[in-house]
């Protein structure tokens, strides 16, 4: 009797797979805006800090609050200074950060949910998905931001502080999410045929259960990276995040918000780019879900 072969294997068809993927989001309407968004967006951020007309911090450049005018497109704040160049420099934190935060919860959550899901099948290691589903659901129960706010109460409002306050608040629920997903994979044949030809377990999650869970991977870590842009944005903008003179898209919304009357573009600017970033990612992690999970028959995966 031949073995069950797995429903992923990683062999040269890895490159063919990998075409099709890129056609298959290219080919999406979905995809293609997603993706029209994300390279606006990115260049944006990638390109502002060179395409500033002054330094971002630089005050007195105009008049308090002034209007657009050729010297300056967007106005310029409170302090004289030059909306655009804050503009085009503050994108950076707005994405950096959670965009490490989630790899970070990504990468621990994920993989104490995928291991508690495997361990649940196997008698002798019943205990530990006891003490890891024990684990997420104590860290659910946390309010997500009281938690950040004695992060950042105990350590201060640095970036890392930043970063370890986001990824611990997403991890719980990344974890409980791959948990359900592989709790749905390793029953299957593929994988008691790998532990039958006595396969390592590094093996099975890597070769086996993971490649079967990427699109629900994929559309959670879309999912958490479009809510710790909100997240991140939203902590500068009380205060507890970025701090002035930074040009920080959430700070610059909150400095700007008594002013929203006399100079709108100042809120509106930093406000459209921290909504644009979100509705890419959710377009091309729509897109690609669609595309790893046909058989769901709409886009996306269900979470």
């Amino acid at each position: 009797m031949s073995p069950i072969a797995p429903a992923f294997s990683f062999d040269k068809q890895d490159t063919a797979a990998r075409r099709s993927l890129w056609r298959s989001l290219a080919s999406s309407g979905n995809g293609r805006l997603g993706l029209a968004l994300a390279a606006i967006m990115l260049a944006v951020i990638g390109l502002g800090p060179w395409l500033a007309p002054y330094p971002p911090t630089q005050i007195g450049l105009g008049l308090p609050n002034q209007f657009p005018t050729w010297a300056h497109p967007f106005g310029t704040d409170d302090l004289g200074r030059d909306i655009l160049s804050r503009f085009l420099v503050g994108g950076r934190s707005v994405i950096l950060v959670p965009f490490v935060a989630v790899v970070l919860s990504t990468v621990v959550g994920g993989w104490l949910g995928i291991v508690s899901a495997y361990a649940q099948i196997q008698p002798r290691l019943r205990w530990i998905d006891q003490g890891i589903a024990s684990l997420l659901d104590l860290a659910l129960a946390l309010p997500p931001l009281l938690l950040a706010l004695v992060l950042i109460a105990g350590f201060g409002t640095s970036p890392p502080v930043l970063i370890l306050s986001v990824a611990a608040i997403f991890a719980p629920r990344t974890g409980r999410i791959l948990r359900g997903a592989t709790q749905a994979v390793v029953t299957s044949d593929y994988v008691a045929a790998a532990q039958a030809r006595g396969e390592s377990l590094s093996y099975i999650l890597l070769r086996e259960v993971l490649p079967n869970i990427a699109a629900t991977a994929i559309a959670e870590f879309a999912l958490r990276m479009t809510w710790g842009i909100i997240f991140v944005a939203s902590l500068s903008f009380l205060g507890l995040g970025a701090q002035p003179p930074s040009s920080d898209w959430g700070l610059m919304v909150a400095q700007a918000r008594p002013y929203i009357t006399v100079s709108p573009i100042a809120v509106l600017a930093p406000a459209a780019g921290i909504a644009l970033l979100s509705v890419a990612l959710n377009l091309i992690a729509d897109a690609l879900a669609d595309h790893l999970d046909p058989a769901s028959g709409q886009p996306g995966v269900p979470l």
